[in-house]
């Protein structure tokens, strides 16, 4: 399995799999796909990484810009990561969210959110912080990792893109 940036021959084949990857996750919108694709057209796609094994793209992760009501800057929220239904519990995701995370450090990010599992996103160093909150979801479910040492305060938007549904 190689791990590379995404190229526009992908495009097609990152929305076909981001969908199928969503389809019976209990706690999604079923919109991921149109997201990801709502996220490239605003140029708001800071990393897209995919997963690629015997040419077949088995994952794909995407980071992209947030806002932070404090002004904090450098800021940015992962997701969604996308692995193939049938390779799903293999190590893919965990590859996939290794190497964006690399990129988005070495891009000088001061750090990145997530709304997600914190059992699995707590494995990559996310972790709660108070003060800092996505408005209308659990406290326990967004999680931040900074790559600076300090954590904005403050109410957290992610880009308009993900209210896509087409």
């Amino acid at each position: 399995m190689t791990i590379r940036n995404e190229q526009a021959e992908d495009i097609q084949r990152i929305a076909t799999l981001t969908a199928a990857a969503f389809e019976h996750a209990e706690h999604s919108s079923h919109t991921e796909h149109f997201i990801v694709d709502a996220l490239r057209r605003a140029g708001q796609l800071t990393v897209s990484l995919v997963a690629v094994e015997n040419d077949e793209i088995i994952g794909h992760v995407a980071i992209s810009p947030v806002s932070v009501s404090s002004g904090a800057t450098g800021w940015y929220g992962l997701g969604p990561i996308s692995v193939s239904p049938n390779r799903q519990g293999q190590g893919i995701g965990s590859t996939l969210m290794k190497a964006a995370l690399t990129e988005l450090r070495d891009k000088g990010a001061a750090g990145c959110v997530v709304l997600g599992d914190p059992g699995y996103y707590g494995h990559f160093g996310f972790n709660v912080h108070v003060g800092l909150e996505l408005p209308g979801v659990p406290q326990e479910y967004f999680q931040a990792l900074s790559f600076v040492g300090e954590f904005p305060l403050g109410t957290v938007q992610y880009h308009e893109a993900f209210n896509a549904t087409e």
